[in-house]
């Protein structure tokens, strides 16, 4: 099965990436044809203004991959931005795709308003109409086929409604000053680029052809409207596009050191260039049960993410008992992260001296990416030919 996925260049790797992503990648590179590449053009749909450390995230990110266990023997390693075929079919696609189907895509207004910092006021506002909404619903003077799914349609959309009013100043202007946001930060991020990524998403898949697309749930959206418009494609100019299936990667939402998701942006990541010293200074720092205070108090291992490494990081045996120790009180907090420590540290360790060389070696590296994109090329070429040749461009 030929598959295809990409990563944005926006830093260096931690540890969430590599049990979210990576380490399927590369089980998947042993079974099957696979294309994975840099996304550098999805990196500018919402980081347009910050390119300066760009050229800098793009060679980590190949690093990191290198170290990780992905094979530029086993899989074609590319960057996205060195086949401009990908911009081809994204335009031509573009053509076809119904601007509806974009904002319709649940993860457009989820993202912009998360980049906004508004997603609380939308939901506040939300709350205060529906009442009035399901009012309205009722008294309609046409049959209605499904309330549930008209109220939650009119409120979605009034709500949007009145966060632009906000920003348009019709309401009060206190509002903008309480989130700080401004009229100038909504139009900014509201851009052509923003709104049609998905579409070039659909392009970078279609364009090889691709049978699977290893994805979250999160991005079902996006692999569903990909073959919504793979068939549309093949409805209006003839069978050309294999409309690809997600293929739901197993992961494992590792916590970060304050408990909350992994993430760059909440500074709570263990990234693979940290130093042992920076490990153990983060691991040190982690978030544990609140309600043990003390070495003897009771513990509840079960919320605890310490003991959430514990049990991807230390064999069963030793987890089993950390468990036990843990409930009865007879294990304190820092010997228990003490012992994650060593248990992590044995599992980056190897992958630090990798990351090292694979930077020592990073002209041949680039050399395997640009290798890996002319051969992407190639395969991208043949593809837009028959594209042109269906929409009777030759």
């Amino acid at each position: 099965m030929r598959i295809v996925s990409g990563m944005r260049p926006t830093g260096k790797l931690h540890l969430g990436h590599y049990f979210g992503v990576i380490k399927n990648w590369v089980k998947l590179q042993e079974e099957h044809e696979t294309f994975f590449f840099v996304a550098d053009w999805h990196a500018l749909t919402t980081g347009y203004k910050n390119i300066s450390a760009l050229h800098e995230n793009i060679e980590e990110l190949m690093v990191d991959w290198i170290a990780l266990g992905l094979d530029p023997q086993k899989s074609v390693l590319f960057i996205q931005s060195k086949v401009k075929e990908h911009a081809e079919l994204y335009l031509l696609l573009g053509m076809i795709t119904p601007k509806s189907w974009l904002e319709w895509n649940p993860t457009y207004k989820d993202l912009k308003y998360n980049l906004l910092r508004i997603s609380d006021l939308e939901l506040m506002i939300k709350n205060s109409i529906r009442d009035i909404v399901k009012e309205v619903v009722a008294k309609l003077p046409y049959k209605v086929e499904d309330f549930e799914l008209l109220e939650e349609q009119l409120v979605d959309d009034m709500a949007q409604s009145i966060i632009k009013g906000i920003f348009e100043g019709y309401l009060a202007r206190d509002i903008l000053r309480e989130i700080n946001v401004s009229k100038r930060d909504f139009y900014e991020t509201d851009t052509f680029g923003f709104l049609g990524y998905p579409v070039l998403q659909a392009a970078d898949i279609l364009i090889y052809k691709a049978k699977g697309v290893p994805v979250g749930e999160d991005q079902l959206p996006h692999i569903e409207l990909t073959r919504e418009i793979a068939r549309r494609f093949n409805y209006l100019y003839g069978e050309t596009f294999p409309e690809p299936e997600a293929l739901l990667t197993p992961t494992s939402k590792l916590p970060g050191t304050d408990g909350r998701k992994m993430s760059k942006s909440y500074n709570n990541a263990i990234y693979f260039a940290d130093s042992k010293e920076e490990v153990q200074s983060k691991v040190m720092k982690f978030f544990t049960d609140p309600q043990k205070l003390r070495k003897g108090d009771p513990g509840r291992p079960e919320i605890c993410p310490v003991f959430f490494y514990h049990k991807i990081f230390t064999e069963e045996v030793t987890v089993k008992q950390i468990e036990e120790d843990c409930k009865k009180g007879a294990l304190g907090c820092v010997d228990c992260k003490r012992m994650m420590f060593e248990r992590l540290e044995a599992f980056l360790e190897p992958i630090r001296e990798k990351r090292q060389k694979a930077k020592e070696n990073i002209k041949q590296i680039k050399h395997a990416f640009l290798d890996g994109s002319h051969t992407a090329s190639k395969i991208a070429r043949q593809t837009l030919e028959e594209v042109r040749e269906r929409m009777n461009l030759v």
